[in-house]
């Protein structure tokens, strides 16, 4: 059984209080690692170490920031395999999801700030009235870095890329209870040339070291990928200190169908957009609505393709889903399940723990389940799941579904299926929705901003919005 370190100051430590949390491997409810339970005291050495590389750090040319960003892609890129077989342990997830989308996601989001750094100009000059102002950028100092465990890498690097890019130095928390491909960047900054004290990571748990982390003085901001309720508890926190705040949170998404739809790459879509890495993704279509005329021949064709999605151990590649991230959250999945049945729901495919043979036969598994016949406002519709759950909704009219789409607290992400370019526009203006895809999803262009709007977050990031967040804009003005 391996046994993690911090990565702090360009080494990897033990934790100070000598306290560790076991990892388990979600496919097999088995114990296979031990991570840092760090705290204060180790979130102090780390931003002791983030201090001091600090003012180097920040004066070092946007060329030379480029360079080791590309190194690190190249780090991740070559070790893919590695981090992917990491992945998928630490998550549940099917291998080849890590290997087709998680890892090489990762190398994107380096390469891109890679990229963006060089191809904006930070400073700005302004002349007029017999003046001219010089409106430059500067990096925030320390910054905290929290990312979840249903895309470790991935996540976690979409906030590092940025806040290196951009000249900051760097505490982060991946989730512990997926540690491994965090702990894995370490040794490829070490191998990139990263300076010592640039990126610190700090591994535990949110309320011994999160909290600490969050709390900090010196740490000027916090980018946090997350569950709403720690989003508000991080918004406490941090209000007295006026840290500035970028808060991915949950998501309850719509999928708005219409009859006019082509129906063959939505329905391909919506099946992928439910039941992708088991409905542990904030921006999967939870709650789907389809035009009443094209209800059920939908519902008939839903369900006969969810019936084949293979559930089974990730290693395997025919296996379509894999095991959800721990037995607490299998638990819980299980029991919006029974909750969906009180409130009057029919399961028309799933509803069960998902029984798998050999390795994985005391994983956490669960049937992609879906129900119809619950109002848009119950429970199992206006709460996050964060699971292989979907509930089909019939509508009438545009009204009727935009009303039904924004009735709860969230709004991460919408998608929208239809021909009618006029249309799929008017509704999409109408969806309370960070983000709004027409007849796709998860299409991402990283030049764009990311964020939800409601109980789904505050700020966004993402391209110029990453920038914005990462960097504090001053002004100085000279008469001339």
């Amino acid at each position: 059984m391996e046994t993690l370190a911090n990565f702090i100051n360009g080494q990897f430590v033990d934790p100070i209080s000598g306290n560790y949390l076991d990892v388990f491997e979600p496919a097999t409810g088995q114990i296979y690692a031990s991570v840092p339970d760090s705290n204060g005291q180790d979130v102090e050495t780390a931003i002791a170490a983030a201090e001091q590389a600090f003012p180097n750090w920040s004066i070092t040319s946007r060329e030379e920031r480029s360079g080791i960003l590309h190194k690190i892609a190249d780090g991740i890129n070559l070790r893919l395999e590695e981090l992917a077989e990491l992945e998928s342990r630490d998550t549940g997830k099917p291998l080849s999801l890590a290997k087709r989308v998680d890892i090489p996601r990762a190398v994107e989001n380096f390469r891109f700030f890679a990229n963006l750094v060089l191809e904006h100009e930070i400073d700005q000059i302004l002349d007029g009235n017999g003046s001219t102002n010089r409106i430059i950028r500067q990096p925030l100092g320390i910054v905290g870095c929290i990312s979840p465990w249903n895309l470790p890498l991935y996540l976690f690097t979409w906030k590092i890329a940025p806040a290196l890019a951009f000249g900051n130095s760097v505490i982060g928390k991946p989730s512990e209870l997926t540690p491994f491909t965090a702990f894995k960047l370490g040794e490829i900054c070490q191998e990139a040339g990263v300076p010592n004290g640039v990126l610190n990571i700090v591994q535990g748990s949110g309320q011994n070291t999160g909290s600490a982390i969050v709390s900090h003085s010196k740490i000027n901001a916090i980018s946090f990928t997350g569950g709403t309720k720690t989003g508000e508890a991080i918004s406490r926190e941090a209000a007295p200190r006026f840290k500035k705040l970028s808060l991915e949170l949950g998501g309850k998404n719509p999928n708005i169908i219409f009859s006019d739809c082509d129906f063959e790459s939505m329905l391909e879509t919506t099946v992928h957009s439910s039941f992708s890495n088991q409905g542990e993704i904030c921006l999967c279509g939870s709650r789907i609505f389809v035009e009443e005329s094209l209800y059920k021949k939908f519902r008939d064709a839903f369900v006969e393709k969810t019936r084949s999605l293979i559930v089974g151990d990730p290693n395997d590649d025919q296996s379509d889903m894999g095991a959800l991230i721990s037995k607490v959250h299998m638990d819980k999945v299980i029991g919006y399940i029974d909750l969906a049945k009180v409130e009057g729901g029919t399961i028309l495919t799933g509803g069960s723990k998902a029984n798998i043979n050999g390795r994985c036969k005391n994983g956490y598994f669960v049937e992609p389940t879906v129900f119809d016949g619950l109002s848009a406002d119950c429970r199992t519709n206006q709460e996050e799941i964060f699971g292989p759950v979907v509930s089909l909704i019939p509508f009438v009219s545009e009204e009727e579904v935009i009303s039904m789409a924004n009735s709860t607290e969230y709004g991460l992400s919408a998608t929208i299926w239809t021909e009618d370019k006029i249309k799929a526009d008017r509704v999409a203006e109408k969806l309370e929705s960070g983000v709004v895809w027409v007849n796709c999803w998860m299409v991402r262009d990283l030049r764009t901003p990311f964020g939800g709007m409601k109980n789904s977050g505050v700020g966004r990031e993402g391209g110029m919005g990453a920038m914005d967040f990462f960097t504090e804009q001053k002004n100085i003005c000279r008469k001339e």
